[in-house]
């Protein structure tokens, strides 16, 4: 295959339990990664192609409207509540808004859209993210390193170039255990990230729907969260549609929302405190702690829900308006912040912004939900986590997707929130738990990029990491003293995907060590075969390997206990490329692999590509595939011609004779020389890959063709 149409790419392990080494990434102890095909010079885009293009990409933003602006424009509707306010002053308000300001300035603009955005793992972004970007450059795998040679012409050297280290990034790599602290924050943001997928929904969807007590008094908390609910479960059954879809649908909300607020805080900031705009001056956040000492500090719980978006990369600055209206009307009417952004609405379009706030607070789940659907499938490719099922609801983009599993089971954790944590402020806190966190593990991940890979001066990491460490850490040091006031929700969620994340991870890490210390090379196979008590039995035999450069270590055991190998054994590897669709001539590559009646054999999809082929079309494209290869090959040199037309005999005999599937299922021996570390982990990565889903129902194999043969992995 032609070296400029690979690029870089991952194994997804979402229906395929297999991954492709590259062995310049397994070799150092790094993140796999696999190489996706691209567009060449001889497919490049035409003028109509590229005014198509441009128009996709106005109809893309369009649908993103949504998505990018509904948990950061939204926040309106919780900040003022969330806040434990007992008999406020004007000048609270001004503190208050002037914290806020400078939160959304310095973290917003300043962190997230002036640095952190240029901190992309290709066109990736979040706390794990971060993390490969690290792993790419330096060897902070939490296993030890494996010098593996490849032989393979479809693999090829990831690595960067040779640059002399820092010395945190030495440090990391000569301590296993900092490298499996770090890979847990890693994964602990990622974590928060889910977690602000839960509670988004809960508390947008029920602080909108809290709007309804305002005209009507005796509505009651139990009755709003029972609408809350309802409304809540319509979104998620929405899911399977795809994000394209509702996205498409709840775009106009969203740009209703920020036109209509704007236009009503006008009025609102006029009509109550014209002076709103002097609070931009810090003045008035070191009065707002003179004056409230212990309880201004516990207020930060509730100010840091401004930020609520940001960790997505992106900041606004219309957001300042928003919070100016309110503020500028508590100013004249301190004791209604529980309520505050209903209760500045003038009565004449009060409904109006009713609906338009509540289906704004839906799109703002909505930009959550879909987050940790992406989230759960990058780390399913990555193999961070058990194998779900994982739809592509669109051919044209990677990135949407649907998880039916991941859906229902944030669907009855949303309605549990607002069913049990009722109260908004119990949501509040817990909320405000998951923004500070991601916020201060994406600071203390961004400053090891900007030391190891940016190589940036001492004096600005020390300055960024200084300000945004003590400001958030601030924020982190608020919010935690919520812990027993609904702050502890998001832990118990983020801390048990954490561990299930990280022994999914270092249970597969550890077979993907053991397999390349015992793989099978074309040698040793070669003096197996040559046993005289080993047969070669009729039939066509597809072998499933986990790695490319060499054969899975399940090769030698099934061939010691079974004396015998099929006469056409195929050894197969499935590799997934970020794609849409992969040609048909590039589907399937086929490679003799130097034995009589075994072949190499990788099969290439992309997201679009279906895997769900009867038994019998996989065969018949892989072997006409093979048929096609060995008749090339009668051209060469090398080749004899009568030898060719023998094996494409042998081929169809041991085709007709029966087909067999063989996979190996391995489990972990944990003997005494184990430490309690690994006694621990692998037998939690056992009960996970226990009752995870399989690989290879994905490919139509069908039951009386699969042979699945067991082996002790010794750890």
């Amino acid at each position: 295959m032609d070296r400029r149409r690979q690029s870089e790419s991952r194994p997804n392990l979402s229906e395929v339990n297999v991954v492709v080494v590259d062995d310049s990434t397994a070799s150092s102890g790094r993140l796999l990664h696999l190489h996706a095909l691209s567009i060449d010079s001889a497919s490049l885009p035409n003028a109509n192609e590229q005014q198509m293009s441009r128009w996709s990409t106005l109809v893309l933003a369009y649908k993103t409207l949504g998505v990018v602006f509904g948990g950061l424009v939204t926040s309106p509707l919780y900040v003022y509540p969330s806040m434990p306010l007992k008999s406020p002053t004007k000048e609270d308000y001004l503190g208050i808004y002037s914290i806020m300001f400078w939160t959304l300035t310095l973290i917003g603009v300043v962190k997230y859209a002036s640095i952190a955005i240029k901190a992309d793992d290709q066109g990736e972004g979040g706390t794990f993210a971060l993390y490969s970007l690290l792993c790419r450059h330096v060897n902070i795998g939490i296993l030890s390193p494996k010098r593996v040679s490849s032989n393979s012409s479809l693999s090829h050297s990831t690595q960067e170039g040779t640059e002399k280290k820092s010395r945190i990034g030495i440090f990391f790599e000569s301590s296993i255990v900092a490298r499996r602290v770090l890979l847990f924050v890693a994964i602990l943001g990622m974590c928060m990230l889910i977690g602000d997928g839960i509670l988004t929904p809960a508390i947008s969807v029920l602080s909108a729907m809290d709007g309804l007590r305002a005209p009507f008094p005796s509505v009651s908390k139990s009755l709003v969260e029972a609408l809350s609910a309802v409304v809540l479960v319509v979104l998620f059954l929405l899911q399977k549609f795809g994000t394209s879809r509702v996205s498409f649908l709840f775009s106009p909300i969203m740009a209703a929302w920020t036109l209509s607020t704007p236009l009503v805080g006008i009025y609102s900031i006029i009509h109550h405190y014209p002076s709103i705009f002097k609070a931009i001056s810090p003045h008035y956040i070191f009065h707002f702690f003179r004056r409230n000492g212990k309880e201004g500090w516990l207020l930060l719980g509730g100010t840091v829900l401004c930020i609520t978006g940001s960790e997505a990369m992106f900041a606004d600055l219309g957001h300042f308006n928003q919070r100016s209206i309110q503020t500028a009307y508590l100013i004249k009417n301190p004791n209604d912040h529980d309520d505050g952004f209903y209760k500045f609405i003038p009565t004449a379009v009060y409904w109006p912004i009713f609906i338009i706030a509540t289906s704004a607070a839906v799109v703002a789940s909505q930009s959550l939900i879909s987050a940790t659907f992406s989230v759960i499938k990058q780390s399913v490719v990555l193999d961070y986590f058990p194998r779900v099922k994982v739809v592509h609801t669109s051919n044209s983009k990677e990135g949407e997707v649907y998880s039916p599993e991941v859906n229902y089971i944030l669907m009855i954790l949303c309605v549990a929130v607002i069913l049990i944590f009722g109260d908004g402020k119990d949501i509040g806190n817990a909320f405000g738990v998951v923004v500070s966190l991601v916020m201060l593990i994406t600071t203390i991940l961004l400053t090891l990029v900007m030391i190891i890979i940016w190589k940036t001066p001492p004096v600005l990491v020390a300055l960024y990491f200084f300000v945004f460490f003590v400001m958030e850490g601030v924020y982190v040091s608020a919010v935690c003293t919520k812990i027993y006031e609904g702050g502890w929700i998001p832990f118990a969620i983020s801390f048990i995907l954490a561990v299930i994340m990280f022994g999914w991870f270092y249970g597969r890490q550890r077979k993907l060590e053991y397999e390349l210390t015992h793989k099978i090379t074309l040698e040793r196979l070669r003096v197996l075969l040559s046993n005289p008590g080993v047969q070669r039995v009729p039939g066509l035999c597809f072998f499933y390997t986990n790695i490319q450069d060499g054969l899975t270590p399940i090769l030698g055991h099934y061939i010691k206990n079974m004396k015998s190998l099929h006469k056409v054994t195929i050894f197969t590897t499935l590799r997934y490329l970020l794609v849409s669709k992969v040609a048909p001539h590039e589907r399937i590559i086929i490679k003799k692999l130097g034995l009589k009646g075994v072949y190499g054999c990788v099969i290439q999809y992309g997201y679009a590509d279906s895997l769900n082929l009867e038994g019998d079309d996989f065969v018949s494209q892989v072997t006409n595939s093979l048929q096609m290869h060995l008749q090339g090959c009668s051209d060469g040199l090398t080749y004899d011609p009568v030898e060719i037309q023998e094996e494409i005999f042998d081929l169809e005999q041991a085709k007709q004779a029966g087909v067999v599937h063989v996979k190996g299922k391995t489990r972990f021996h944990v003997g005494k020389n184990c430490g309690w570390f690994d006694r621990i982990m692998l037998a939690f990565y056992e009960v996970m890959h226990n009752n995870c889903r399989s690989a290879l129902p994905a490919l139509g194999v069908p039951l009386q063709q699969r042979i699945e043969v067991g082996m002790l992995y010794e750890a």
